[in-house]
């Protein structure tokens, strides 16, 4: 019976260890139309390997965002075209939206933690999801953090879940 119960014991403890390491956006919620914070935790390396550089890919409908400044990192904002200009607020119009951010040229070691925050402005629809998948590049080896739930399987069941942020009512 003692040969039975240790492993059951084991994989369940093994369950919180599981759920922590996944890539996850702090806070997830912020109002539709709102400048809104959001910090992204990457929580370990990859299999003992120290980060080297995390890229967070911007989903459509944000139009303005601001990297973090973390000493010791460059953080950098890769734009894509849009088909025609957009007001984003103040009179002010762009061209460009941001596509994805990456941090490079610091380092992250393996047994430690660290955020990688964003401003930005939150489209004007509630109720909808947005996805952020995170790549995290390491010394050796990288983990994609962009599956995305589909139908009804749930976020915390996928093996390499996006981190996502929920868009309220104002």
């Amino acid at each position: 019976m003692k040969q039975l119960f240790m492993p059951a014991l084991l994989a369940l403890l093994a369950v919180p260890v599981a759920l922590q390491a996944h890539v996850t956006a702090n806070p997830n919620q912020g109002a539709a139309g709102s400048y809104f914070q959001s910090s992204f935790r990457i929580s370990h390396g990859c299999d003992g390997s120290d980060t080297k550089e995390v890229r967070i890919k911007i989903p459509d409908g944000i139009m303005v965002v601001h990297p973090q400044f973390k000493p010791g990192w460059k953080a950098k904002t890769i734009t894509r075209s849009l088909d025609k200009e957009v007001q984003v607020g103040h009179g002010k119009t762009v061209k460009e939206a941001p596509a994805e951010v990456v941090w490079t040229g610091g380092t992250l070691p393996d047994d430690q933690y660290d955020d990688f925050g964003l401003v930005m402005k939150l489209p004007q629809a509630p109720r909808k999801t947005l996805w952020f998948p995170v790549t995290q590049i390491c010394d050796s080896g990288e983990n994609k953090w962009t599956d995305i739930p589909e139908g009804k399987q749930e976020w915390h069941a996928l093996k390499k879940p996006a981190p996502f942020v929920n868009i309220t009512a104002p």
